[in-house]
């Protein structure tokens, strides 16, 4: 087998260095670069041309790790990439997203070095791996059938929204992706132009967008609308 080669994508940086230095002494593991975020890391991937696997935290600024993947997975599939989610949460809605994303892997950072190493060797030879209490999820929500397929994209599934959008909030999202501006919202909900205006502020905080297209671009993917 080759040298692993590495990718850290963490948004904190003393988690980065732990994982360096816990990789430091494996001969056949290599970091070969780090990014603080999901879009950072997807400007080193356009470069890569080696098998890489890269570590992926799940909650970043900019972009998500489960965004990160699912691009990844759908645009860039020609890349000889594996993707190991390593994150604190072992949440069930965390899990099944993540894997509906295409990641090859999923581990809890309090896992022990002997797991994560054979974690990482696992996914660099084109398997999966997923630890003890996630591969309890995956026989609850896959094999017994609670999700769909497991090789669906993250954005056909209406129940894996992170986002946690009120009912109000999903309402303006769908007439502002309509285009329509607050005062014709305001009218069509029977609320104030004033009440359109704080649920769009705070729809684009939520979904950490600028503007209309990333706010398209972020409800397609997660089947917000």
């Amino acid at each position: 087998m080759e040298n692993i080669n590495v990718i850290l994508v963490d948004d904190h940086v003393l988690v980065r260095d732990g994982i360096r230095a816990l990789l430091e002494d494996q001969k056949d593991i290599q970091v070969i670069n780090e990014a603080s975020n999901g879009k950072d890391a997807l400007e080193i991937v356009k470069t890569i041309q080696k098998p890489v696997v890269l570590i992926v935290d799940i909650r970043m600024p900019e972009m998500t790790g489960i965004e990160l993947v699912n691009i990844l997975k759908n645009e860039y599939s020609e890349k000889p990439i594996k993707t190991l989610v390593l994150s604190m949460h072992d949440s069930e809605e965390y899990v099944v997203q993540s894997i509906q994303a295409g990641a090859d892997g999923y581990l809890l950072k309090g896992s022990s070095k002997e797991e994560f190493l054979k974690a990482l060797h696992k996914i660099a030879l084109g398997d999966k791996y997923f630890s003890g209490d996630v591969s309890d999820i995956i026989m609850n929500n896959f094999v017994n059938g609670k999700v769909v397929k497991t090789n669906q994209a993250i954005t056909n599934n209406k129940l894996d929204n992170p986002f946690k959008l009120t009912k109000r909030e999903t309402q303006i999202l769908n007439l502002v992706l309509q285009l329509k501006n607050n005062k014709d919202i305001a009218e069509e909900l029977n609320i104030s132009k004033r009440t359109v205006e704080v649920h769009r502020f705070n729809l684009m905080k939520k979904l950490n967008v600028k503007n209309i297209m990333e706010l398209n671009q972020k409800a397609n993917m997660f089947n917000l609308i």
